[in-house]
C-alpha cells in the first residue's frame, strides 16, 4: 500500500519533499497545444523569410513585423513545447534549466508586447501625421527602437528573476516542478509594466487612429460628393470607413481577448475551476503569437505573394530578392 501511495510522486524516494505527478490533460487541450506550436512556427517563419529576403519589403513597418515574428516564432518553438512538457510530466532538468526557462518566459512575451506597442506608434504616426512620417520614422530609428525593446525586455526580466541564480530552489514548494512563485507586490508590478501600461497605450493610440481615419474618410466623401454623383461615391467611402473600423477593431479586441484572461486569473484564488480555466487561458495567451501574423501580415497583399514565391521555391532563383512585391 505504501508503494502505491508513492506512485503519484515525482521522486518516490523523497516522499516529504517530492511533488505529485501532474494530472493528465484532457485530449482536447493536448491536441490544441500540439496544433498551435507548428502553426505558430510556420506562419512566423514565412514572415521572417519574406521580409528578410525581398529587398522591397525592408521598410520601417516591416522591420517591426519582423521583430514581432521573431518573438512569436520563439514562443511557438520554445515556450509552447516546454510548457507542454512542464504541465504534463515531472520536471527532471534541474533548477538551472528551470531558471533559464523562467527567464525566457519573461523575455519573449515582454518583447512581443513591446513590438505591438511600436507597431501601434508606427501606425499612429503614419495616419495622424502622414506628411512627416518618412522623416520621423526611418529604418535606422526603427532598428534602434527594436534593439531597445529587446534590451529592455532582457534587463527587466533579469531583474525580475535576479534571486534565482543565488537561490535556485527557493522559488518552488517541492521537487519535480518548474514554477516561479512571486509575492503580490512583484506580480502587481509585472502586471502594471507588461499589461496595464501597454494595453493603455495601444487602446489610446488606436482610438486616436480610428477617429482620424473616420474623419479623413468622411472628409474625402464630402469632397468627392461635391463634384461627383453621390450614388457613385458613397458606397466606396462607406466601404473604406468600415474597413478601417474592422481592421483597427480586430487588432485591439484580439489582443485583449488573448491577454486579459491569464492576467486576471493571476489574482483569483486558486481552486480546481480556476486551474481548468487557467489551462485554457494559457492556450489563448500563447495562441496570440499564432494570431499576430494573421492579423498583421495576412492583411497585406505582399505577404500572400511572398508565400507563393516561397512555397514554389522561386526565391532560390538568382535575383529573386529584387522581385516587385507591391
Amino acid at each position: 500500500m505504501e508503494v502505491e501511495d508513492r506512485d503519484d510522486l515525482c521522486f518516490p524516494q523523497f516522499p516529504n519533499t517530492s511533488c505529485r505527478k501532474p494530472s493528465p490533460w484532457p485530449p482536447t487541450v493536448t491536441i490544441m497545444f500540439y496544433s498551435i506550436s507548428p502553426i505558430t512556427v510556420t506562419l512566423n517563419l514565412l514572415i521572417i523569410i519574406s521580409i528578410s529576403h525581398f529587398r522591397q519589403l525592408h521598410t520601417p513597418t516591416n522591420i517591426l513585423l519582423l521583430s514581432l515574428a521573431v518573438s512569436d516564432l520563439l514562443v511557438g518553438l520554445v515556450l509552447i513545447a516546454v510548457e507542454v512538457l512542464r504541465r504534463t510530466s515531472c520536471w527532471f532538468f534541474g533548477d538551472f534549466v528551470c531558471s533559464t526557462y523562467t527567464l525566457i518566459c519573461l523575455i519573449i512575451p515582454s518583447a512581443s508586447i513591446g513590438d505591438i506597442v511600436l507597431i501601434s506608434v508606427d501606425r499612429y504616426v503614419a495616419i495622424c501625421d502622414p506628411l512627416h512620417y518618412t522623416t520621423k520614422v526611418t529604418a535606422r530609428r526603427v532598428k534602434f527602437c527594436v534593439c531597445l525593446c529587446w534590451l529592455w525586455s532582457f534587463t527587466y526580466s533579469l531583474l525580475f528573476v535576479k534571486d534565482l541564480p543565488n537561490q535556485p530552489g527557493s522559488y518552488k514548494l517541492c521537487y519535480g516542478e518548474c514554477l516561479m512563485y512571486s509575492d503580490a507586490s512583484s506580480l502587481l508590478f509585472d502586471l502594471f509594466i507588461n499589461f496595464i501600461v501597454p494595453v493603455t497605450v495601444i487602446i489610446a493610440l488606436y482610438l486616436r487612429i480610428f477617429a482620424v481615419a473616420v474623419s479623413q474618410a468622411r472628409a474625402m466623401r464630402s469632397h468627392i460628393t461635391a463634384v461627383t454623383l453621390q450614388h457613385s461615391v458613397t458606397p466606396k467611402a462607406k466601404k473604406s470607413e468600415l474597413k478601417a473600423a474592422r481592421n483597427l477593431g480586430v487588432l485591439v479586441v484580439v489582443f485583449l481577448i488573448c491577454v486579459c484572461p491569464i492576467c486576471i486569473l493571476t489574482w483569483v484564488p486558486y481552486n480546481w475551476i480556476v486551474a481548468l480555466i487557467h489551462s485554457l487561458s494559457v492556450i489563448l495567451y500563447l495562441s496570440n503569437s499564432c494570431l499576430n501574423p494573421v492579423i498583421y501580415a495576412f492583411l497585406y497583399p505582399w505577404f500572400r505573394k511572398a508565400v507563393k514565391l516561397i512555397v514554389t521555391l522561386q526565391i532560390l532563383q538568382p535575383g529573386s530578392s529584387e522581385t516587385n512585391m507591391l
